[in-house]
């Protein structure tokens, strides 16, 4: 008889510190931020795995987990080169990329090797779950006006497959069986066509392609952006910084964090609602056009993201959308259930685990 309970670890590390997280199968058991000290914060990404790793394990031995009950750790997934969705073996090979930034530096990129060190030293095996640089675009929507610039397929590929699978499941049907549009609204704002299991186009929300978000300012003018880089007087670093970090909602408002996007919106809400009408009308644009590449045929949208739980927001996409196909709100994201849920349907037997080449 197969095992039906599997306990995994989720390794989730972020600026601040690592969030733990303890599932039996894909009920949480435990969940944990371990903050970083300062001395720790101003090194270099790499220069943090040991330390992180310590912490982890200094945790697990307090709170008295037997390691021997862990049947798999997972950790989030990296800037690697670009792959297709699904659960990955963390091996030799993946780590060598990661410390050697292959697409470039990222505190995720720690996921993967943290898992595997940890993973080594249990003798169990160590996984990741659709990371951002999963690419299944088709090589059409790649194309650009300039022959040698091509569009990159860099996405919130965890959440967006993750909702996408909770999407068919509410409509009685597989993932792989449907065409749906999935629009993650957050820091960053992607919006992603599903064909029958596979993300076959979707907008680089890290790079600026499509619709502004929390912080990103998105597609802009050409000239407009050419003589924002030649007058501005800030250097390629400083003016793509401000491009990915101070643009979008947070230039709108002059906020940083989004608790002050939701203080403003209950003190100053008219201001807020401005804001929102035009990112609602930019976020329906994208799943309008992302439509057209299955010619319409869409049988669900799905909104998520943190963006997602401002009813003010949604309520204006699904007005622009409804035509299209009926849409349905997922707020949040759930990175540590959505890593666990990916590692489980592995260690069931559901799905294959690839493996990183």
């Amino acid at each position: 008889m197969s095992q039906t309970n599997y306990r995994i670890l989720v390794i989730n590390p972020m600026v601040e510190g690592t969030k733990l997280s303890l599932f039996e199968n894909d009920q949480c058991l435990y969940e944990q931020m371990l903050a970083i000290d300062d001395v720790h914060l101003k090194k270099e990404v790499m220069e943090q795995r040991t330390y992180r790793k310590r912490a982890i394990m200094d945790r697990i031995q307090a709170i008295g987990i037997d390691v021997a009950s862990i049947d798999a750790v997972c950790g989030r997934g990296g800037l690697l080169r670009p792959i297709e969705g699904g659960t990955y073996l963390v091996n030799q090979r993946m780590v060598e990329d990661l410390q050697n930034n292959i697409n470039g530096i990222h505190v995720s990129n720690l996921g993967a090797m943290l898992a595997y060190d940890i993973a080594k030293d249990w003798n169990i095996q160590a996984y990741i779950v659709d990371p951002v640089v999963v690419d299944e675009m088709m090589e059409i929507a790649k194309r650009t006006g300039l022959p040698n610039v091509k569009r990159k397929s860099i996405f919130h590929a965890l959440n967006q497959k993750s909702v996408a699978r909770s999407l068919a499941k509410q409509l009685h049907a597989n993932y792989e069986d449907l065409t749906l549009v999935v629009a993650h609204m957050g820091g960053g704002l992607t919006v992603g066509i599903h064909q029958y299991g596979k993300v076959v186009d979707v907008n680089n929300g890290f790079d600026g392609d499509g619709p502004f978000s929390f912080e990103r300012a998105g597609s802009l003018p050409n000239e407009a952006l050419v003589q924002l880089g030649y007058h501005s007087g800030m250097s390629m670093e400083e003016l793509q910084y401000k491009l990915i970090n101070e643009s979008g909602i947070k230039a709108y408002l002059g906020i940083e964090r989004n608790t002050d996007l939701h203080l403003l919106f209950k003190s100053q809400r008219e201001r807020v609602e401005e804001v929102f009408e035009i990112l609602a009308y930019q976020v329906a644009k994208e799943i309008g056009k992302i439509s057209t590449v299955a010619a319409g045929k869409v049988n669900a949208i799905a909104l998520t993201g943190e963006l997602a739980k401002f009813d003010y927001l949604t309520q204006k996409i699904i007005e622009q959308v409804s035509w299209i196909a009926d849409t349905y709100v997922y707020p949040g994201e759930n990175v540590m259930l959505a890593l666990a849920q990916g590692t489980l349907r592995v260690l069931q037997g559901i799905e294959k685990v690839k493996q990183y080449k």
